[in-house]
């Protein structure tokens, strides 16, 4: 791939996993986003993405529990289900249309969640525990759709958990950071194992980008509130990306 390519995806992809990580996600979507700009093949989206996605999820993970913002009662029962199913969406590989198609309108709805929660402030209201069973089933359906797309499940757990009302912004986040991150390993175990290939050398320099914006990007999320013209700027960046993948 040409250099000057490479060296606006690890910008990009810079910017992406600061502004994520900042609310906890690893920031898959945006990769995704990136590569599908940048005419990368399907094929190699979905492992490069669930890497990114392991690097910068484990770092919000550390930072959002450093921060006292962790609770294992909401986490396990959406958790405990979608790690094997996730596992399963990684070893299924869908023709090349239908994965682009899923991935565009994933895009499409990630753009959505973005730019409607491109504002700050921490949301004053009681919090309730979801109901396990509610929880599992849930968490099976992310887990798939995670492995399937290579995204690592934060996009559609986090707004739920805020509408529903089960946690507020920081717990969210603090949820969604290990969600992604056991969902993304699983699937890109599953990756490697029913595909085994080598990844392109370039993304070694990605890792280093995203390792860069995702320890920025967490340790201003867990102790200030997310930039919301960031997130703001990666909605626009996710709806082309997923206006491109969708065909016409």
């Amino acid at each position: 791939m040409d250099q000057t390519v490479i060296a606006l995806l690890a910008v990009g992809m810079l910017v992406a996993a600061f502004g994520y990580a900042s609310v906890g996600h690893g920031g898959a979507s945006a990769y995704i986003a990136a590569m599908a700009l940048a005419g990368i093949a399907p094929q190699e989206m979905r492992p490069i993405a669930l890497l990114l996605n392991v690097l910068v999820s484990s770092l919000a993970t550390w930072k959002f529990h450093r921060a006292g913002y962790f609770r294992w009662r909401l986490f396990w029962p959406f958790a405990a289900v979608s790690i094997p199913l996730a596992y399963v969406g990684g070893a299924i590989t869908l023709p090349g249309q239908a994965y682009k198609l899923l991935v565009g309108v994933v895009l499409l709805y990630a753009a959505w969640q973005l730019w409607r929660s491109g504002r700050g402030g921490e949301e004053m209201r009681p919090v309730s525990e979801p109901p396990v069973p509610w929880a599992m089933a849930i968490g099976a359906a992310m887990g798939l759709l995670a492995g399937l797309t290579g995204v690592g499940g934060g996009i559609f757990l986090s707004p739920l958990l805020l509408m529903l009302g089960w946690a507020g912004t920081k717990q969210t986040s603090a949820v969604a950071a290990p969600f992604i991150l056991v969902n993304s390993a699983a699937g890109l175990a599953a990756v490697f194992v029913s595909r085994p290939a080598a990844l392109p050398e370039y993304v070694w320099i990605l890792c280093a980008a995203v390792l860069a914006g995702g320890w920025l990007g967490a340790e201003y999320g867990s102790r200030r509130f997310a930039n919301p013209v960031v997130r703001r700027v990666l909605a626009i960046v996710l709806a082309l990306a997923g206006a491109k993948m969708v065909p016409v």
